[in-house]
């Protein structure tokens, strides 16, 4: 795993729990935060995984 994988489950992590938040307390505002750190956590994770790819074929 490389950082950006790792920041990147954080930040869907964090994404999630904001938004299960704002859903309980009916707040709309932290519910689309929460989304919005979920999206880019994925997208974060997506580019360490991309990362992780071409490290391995370059290893071969």
């Amino acid at each position: 795993m490389n950082k950006d994988q790792i920041k990147g489950t954080a930040k869907e992590i964090a994404g999630k729990a904001q938004h299960a938040a704002g859903k309980a307390t009916n707040d709309k505002e932290l519910q689309a935060k929460g989304l919005g750190k979920q999206v880019a956590g994925k997208a974060e994770k997506k580019l360490g995984d991309a990362k992780e790819t071409v490290k391995k074929a370059n290893t071969r």
